[in-house]
C-alpha cells in the first residue's frame, strides 16, 4: 500500500474521534445554553408559568445542531434537570417534580421543538428564509401545544389553560421567533458544516 494511502487511512479514526468531540461539546453546549435562558425568568401575576428565554434558546439550540444534536441536548437538558441540579427556572420545585408541575409540559416537549426546527429549518439555506421562520414557528407550536396540554391536564379547562399558559406569553413569543431567525440566519449553516 503506497505511503499517501496508509496516512490517509490512519488519520481516519482521529477524524472521527474528533467529529465526535465536536458534536459532544456542541451537545453540552446546547444544554448549557437553555439552562443559562432559564436562569433569566420573571414571575407573571395570575399564571404558573415564568417568562423565560428557554423558548429563544430551544428554537436556536434545534436550528444550529439541527435535528438528532438539538433533541439529544434537550434530552439531556431534561435528564439533569430531572436529576436535580439546578437547570430550570429558579421558581418552582426542583428536580422531577417540575416535570409534573404547570411547566412540565413546555419543558418536556422542547426535545421534539429542538428536533423540528432542526429538520424544517434544515434546508433553508438552499430554499430560502422562509423555510427557517417555518421551522421556527413550528418548534414554537410545539412547546406551546406541550405546556397547554400539561395545564388542560392539571386544570381541566381547555380556557383556562390557554389563559395561563398561551396567552400571556403570544406577543413575547413572536419576538422571540424573530431573534431566533435573524441569529440562525447567519449562523446556523457555518456552525451545522464544523458538526
Amino acid at each position: 500500500m503506497p505511503e499517501a494511502q496508509t496516512v490517509a487511512l490512519s488519520s481516519l479514526p482521529r477524524a472521527r474521534a474528533a467529529r465526535a468531540a465536536r458534536r459532544a461539546l456542541a451537545v453540552l453546549l446546547g444544554a448549557a445554553l437553555v439552562a443559562a435562558a432559564a436562569q433569566l425568568s420573571v414571575p407573571l401575576p395570575g399564571t404558573p408559568v415564568p417568562l423565560t428565554l428557554q423558548p429563544l434558546a430551544v428554537l436556536v439550540v434545534g436550528g444550529l445542531l439541527g435535528a438528532p444534536l438539538g433533541a439529544a441536548s434537550l434530552l439531556l437538558y431534561l435528564a439533569l434537570g430531572a436529576a436535580g441540579l439546578p437547570v430550570f427556572t429558579p421558581f418552582g420545585v426542583p428536580g422531577l417534580g417540575r416535570l409534573l408541575g404547570p411547566t412540565g409540559g413546555y419543558l418536556l416537549a422542547y426535545p421534539l421543538a429542538a428536533f423540528a426546527v432542526g429538520r424544517i429549518a434544515g434546508d433553508a439555506a438552499r430554499r430560502g428564509g422562509w423555510q427557517l421562520v417555518l421551522g421556527v414557528l413550528a418548534g414554537l407550536a410545539l412547546i406551546h401545544l406541550g405546556g397547554l396540554a400539561q395545564l388542560l391536564l392539571i386544570t381541566g379547562n381547555l380556557r383556562s389553560a390557554v389563559q395561563l399558559g398561551t396567552l400571556p406569553f403570544l406577543l413575547g413569543d413572536l419576538g422571540k421567533v424573530a431573534v431566533a431567525v435573524l441569529l440562525l440566519q447567519r449562523t446556523m449553516r457555518p456552525v451545522r458544516a464544523r458538526l
